[in-house]
């Protein structure tokens, strides 16, 4: 008997007929006599439907009464799940966040879990019941409904395995598991048995939307076993576990796990700034202090004037902001002129076993030069290399990169 955390998401809970199907799987664990909770997202969307009332309602909205709004779409799907569960005779019953409680920081639309209190949720599940709890929200201490930001949901999943111990967190979604890359770019993709935390998380960060990237930091650090498999089929999934729990010979096999891209990049350029202690410091410091979070950084020194170009990344949604900050620390920072691209990709290569192979990133580099690929930004940490490429060139880069470190799979079966 092992005792189990279950998460759906939003394509799975949307609609009675689909919350049916997720209510007889839990039936079957339950049958199988695990102990179970269950983690559910609101129904496929309906939280975008949710923030559109809040939005006309008030373009400067209270971000508390935001939070009670958006929080209704889980707490709907888990009422509904309780419900199709008595109904197959199993013990059930819906547990909102501030019930167990959940407690969370103050941060509303973006708050974090401080704690959870297993007391009551662990008494429920001793008592062979299963709880079914809405994902994406707490409580404050103030006693206010909080929500975690969008996907939120996994990471509850993961805080509530952690705090009830469980075995294993199952995550549900629309994809039998995490995959060598995306299979609607490259046919030939392979799914892979094992990912390791740290490589699940630099996947998530540099684009893989299989899991979201604090969810893989939670279990990393909870040391949560995760694994993710679909609704709708009855595959094996993907599980992600600590590189210990991976064999040696398969990460010497697996040089590469997996090729990520993301397209939500913005690239920044400020020129002739003053190459002297501090004018680094004054380009990112505001930027910072408007949380907008930089990645990829490049600074070029011009010997004749003695100034610099320094180029980064942002969030696309983050541009328009980091302009507005930028133009207003002119003078501190001292740059000529300012100028931006959106028509950027970040492609990233992500592996474990490049800590212990050397050539990795310029395997990468001579690929992408093979097809007059340009690279205009470099980013690297121990088992990642990501580098920013016009965006018309995201789908071959992908294509030839998953081909050169031998990922394609044998036949189009993945």
């Amino acid at each position: 008997m092992a005792r189990i955390v279950m998460k759906f998401g939003g394509t799975s809970m949307g609609g009675i007929d689909r919350i049916r199907a997720v209510a007889e799987r839990v039936k079957g664990e339950v049958d199988k006599g695990n102990d179970v909770a269950v983690i559910v997202s609101a129904m496929a969307g309906e939280t975008d439907r949710l923030v559109q009332f809040c939005r006309e309602a008030s373009s400067l909205y209270d971000p508390r009464e935001y939070d009670v709004v958006v929080a209704s779409g889980e707490q709907v799907s888990s009422g509904l799940l309780a419900i199709m569960l008595q109904s197959m005779g199993v013990k059930a019953r819906s547990w909102m966040g501030w019930q167990l409680p959940i407690r969370t920081s103050e941060a509303h639309a973006s708050a974090r879990i401080d704690d959870i209190d297993a007391d009551i949720l662990a008494k429920a599940i001793e008592g062979g019941q299963v709880a079914v709890i809405p994902g994406f929200q707490g409580m404050t201490e103030e006693g206010r409904v909080a929500t975690l930001g969008r996907g939120g949901s996994d990471t509850s999943a993961v805080a509530i395995a952690a705090a009830m111990k469980a075995d294993r967190c199952d995550i549900y979604t629309d994809v039998d598991g995490v995959y060598t890359t995306d299979p609607r770019i490259v046919p030939r993709a392979r799914k892979l048995a094992k990912v390791t935390y740290e490589e699940m998380l630099e996947l998530a960060s540099v684009g893989a939307k299989v899991l979201q990237t604090r969810s893989v930091g939670l279990a990393m650090k909870c040391k949560v076993p995760l694994q993710v498999l679909s609704s709708f089929e009855d595959k094996p999934g993907t599980m992600i576990v600590d590189e210990q729990d991976i064999e040696d010979s398969e990460m010497e096999k697996q040089l590469i796990t997996g090729i990520a891209y993301a397209k939500n990049e913005a690239k920044v350029t400020l020129t002739s700034v003053a190459d002297k202690p501090g004018s680094v410091a004054a380009i990112f410091t505001p930027l910072a202090e408007a949380n907008v979070n930089v990645d990829m950084i490049v600074q070029n020194f011009a010997r004749e004037t003695g100034n610099t170009d320094v180029t980064f990344t942002v969030p696309s949604d983050d541009l328009a902001k980091s302009l507005d900050v930028l133009a207003k620390a002119k003078d501190e920072i001292g740059y000529r002129e300012i100028s931006h691209d959106t028509n950027v990709c970040k492609v990233s290569v992500v592996g474990v076993g490049m800590r212990s192979h050397a050539g990795v990133a310029a395997t990468m580099f001579q690929t992408l030069a093979d097809r007059g690929i340009n690279i205009m930004a470099i980013t690297t940490s121990e088992i990642k290399v990501s580098v920013l490429i016009e965006e018309d060139y995201t789908e071959l880069a992908v294509r030839v990169l998953h081909t050169a470190y031998g990922l394609d799979a044998e036949d189009d079966a993945a």
